[in-house]
């Protein structure tokens, strides 16, 4: 089951504070960005980050299963009306994950 692009919408904004977040469309669900680094997934209207040690703290509860099948478990937040605490748990798994990958432009080899 798809997430419902509203759903997708309100993860976004709720993450604001942490940084510029984008939300792509991936495998069916979607990715969630934060400054280019992704950090977590939205899968059939369900709220996954990556698990790091930097978040675990910070987390009301630790509930970990995979956003699909077949993926490793992430950290499922159960609590996404609390703008503050999204922002504080994306800025802790960010600052932990290594920058993206610079793309080479199509035609061009490395």
């Amino acid at each position: 089951m798809a997430s419902n692009a509203d759903f997708v919408q309100y993860i976004v904004d709720q993450c604001g504070g942490a940084g510029e977040i984008v939300a792509r469309k991936m495998f069916g669900d979607y990715g969630i960005y934060c400054n280019g680094k992704i950090f977590g997934l939205v899968s059939d209207n369900g709220f996954y980050i990556k698990p790091t040690e930097a978040a675990r703290p910070l987390l009301k509860s630790e509930v970990m299963r995979p956003p699909y099948e077949g993926a490793k478990p992430y950290f499922y937040i159960e609590e996404v009306d609390d703008h503050e605490y999204l922002a504080n748990l994306v800025r802790a798994t960010c600052a932990v994950l290594p920058e993206p990958k610079p793309k080479v432009p199509k035609g061009k080899k490395k």
